[in-house]
């Protein structure tokens, strides 16, 4: 399975626990889609989010993203890691 880094915005002064419980959202539901999140991480002041996940397509983190009610602004191939 490929790698996918998607890209939450307009989340200016997401909490941690906000972070958490929209992370734990998403990971009740990923096997329906055979998706895995891995690690999200939020900037409060800049408004945004990054989740990276290992799924089978791009289309399948965003149904997983938009059933637990935070639909992906983007959602980037991540083909190369170190």
């Amino acid at each position: 399975m490929a790698k996918y880094m998607d890209v939450h915005h307009g989340m200016e002064g997401i909490t941690a626990e906000q972070l958490r419980q929209a992370h734990q959202a998403d990971l009740a539901i990923e096997a329906d889609e055979g998706v895995h999140f891995e690690a999200a991480w939020a900037d409060p002041e800049a408004g945004i989010i990054y989740c990276l996940s290992e799924a089978p397509s791009p289309d399948a983190v965003q149904r997983i993203h938009e059933r637990t009610g935070h639909r992906a602004d983007e959602i980037h191939p991540v083909p190369l890691s170190v």
